[in-house]
């Protein structure tokens, strides 16, 4: 997994509920890494595992909550990485359609080594989009909180619902539907 979700998480933390609390999930997750994460750097995924479920232990929020909400704190963080690629669309539902054809493949060329989730768009709208997660990780809540955190940052709002179609996360279908 790459360095940027790793330091973007820690950020995440410690802005939501304290260095202290960062430094405890750090020391109690014992990471390979130690901690110490450059964003262009790769780390296994089970050290962000061990980060997540060590918060929710201390925070007492479930695992899914905080990763949803990562997921709204990570889309802001992008966006400011990189404005020129939000300012390329007009719209949510143009940003997230061209996730897997435009958006991945660039990162791709940065980070070839990048193990990406895929989007397989299944119909699109002028006001809808249906789509396929696909991912080994299985964090559909991290997508689904960028997915919503997408429309707010255009001022927008969307109904996002999405079904499993596998029982681990790692494959899920996202209907979306933009309100107004």
């Amino acid at each position: 997994m790459k360095g940027i979700v790793f330091t973007e998480f820690l950020e995440m933390v410690e802005e939501k509920f304290g260095l202290e609390v960062a430094d405890s999930i750090i020391e109690s997750s014992n990471l390979p890494s130690n901690g110490i994460y450059t964003a262009i750097g790769t780390y296994e995924f089970n050290e962000m595992v061990s980060l997540i479920t060590n918060l929710s232990e201390e925070v007492k929020i479930d695992v899914d909550t905080l990763i949803y909400t990562f997921g709204h704190y990570l889309f802001t963080s992008l966006g400011k990485a990189h404005p020129e690629v939000i300012q390329s669309y007009s719209n949510p539902l143009g940003l997230i359609y061209a996730i897997e054809d435009h958006i991945h493949v660039h990162v791709q060329k940065i980070y070839p080594e990048a193990e990406l989730p895929t989007f397989k768009i299944l119909e699109k709208t002028d006001n809808s989009l249906s789509m396929v997660y696909s991912s080994s990780r299985g964090l559909y809540r991290l997508a689904h909180g960028l997915i919503e955190k997408c429309f707010e940052h255009y001022n927008s709002s969307a109904k996002v619902t999405y079904k499993l179609l596998k029982e681990d996360g790692t494959e899920v279908q996202f209907d979306i539907v933009q309100n107004g």
